[in-house]
Parts: C-alpha cells; sequence; structure tokens
C-alpha cells in the first residue's frame, strides 16, 4: 500500500509538472498574441489597407508553411506574423516616397506596406 501511494505521488507529480510546462507555453503565446493584437491596432489606426494586411498575412502563412521542427507551429505562425507586422514600414512612419520604395525580398510574397 506503501508502494502504490508512492507511485501515485510520482503520477501526480509529473501531471503537475506538465500542466505547468502548458501553463508556460500557454503564457509565451498569449503575450506574443497580445503583441500581434497591438501591432494590429496600431496598423489600423494608420488606415492600412484591408488588402496590405491580407497580404501580410498571407506571407506569414506562406512562410510557415513547412513547420520547423521542435517549434510549436501556432507560435511560429505568431512569431513570425509579429516580425511582418513589426517590419511594416508604416509603423516607422517613414515618409511616403520611402514606404513605396521597392526593396530587395528573399520570399517574393512578402511585402512591405
Amino acid at each position: 500500500e506503501l508502494q502504490q501511494k508512492v507511485e501515485e505521488t510520482e503520477l501526480l507529480k509529473m501531471e503537475l509538472q506538465m500542466l505547468e510546462t502548458e501553463r508556460v507555453r500557454l503564457s509565451l503565446v498569449e503575450e506574443k498574441l497580445m503583441d500581434v493584437l497591438q501591432l494590429l491596432q496600431q496598423l489600423r489606426d494608420l488606415n492600412i489597407s484591408k488588402r496590405a494586411l491580407g497580404k501580410i498575412l498571407l506571407s506569414t502563412l506562406e512562410s510557415c508553411r513547412d513547420p520547423q521542427p521542435g517549434k510549436a507551429q501556432l507560435f511560429e505562425v505568431l512569431d513570425t506574423l509579429q516580425q511582418e507586422l513589426t517590419a511594416c514600414e508604416l509603423l516607422h512612419r517613414q515618409p511616403l516616397e520611402q514606404a513605396q520604395s521597392p526593396r530587395s525580398l528573399s520570399n517574393p510574397l512578402v511585402i512591405s506596406c
């Protein structure tokens, strides 16, 4: 009976550790999602077109088509979307001429807004 209690205790410790790991993962996803939502809000306030936002989203999804090994796909998509939105030139309030100048891109689907 004592051995059974020890085994149950070990099992509960493992479950608790798994729950804590999942809690931390969800916390990181929540933080990344909040960052992305803040960037989207800033772009909306700058009156970015729906078309430009759609291109950013499609570019993000295209670059995350093949998931990286060992990286959660949801987090990867959020991280890439945050990078795409952060790179949006409207957020840096550059003059219109600079915002429209072409830049060399490694991925033809990556756009600048």
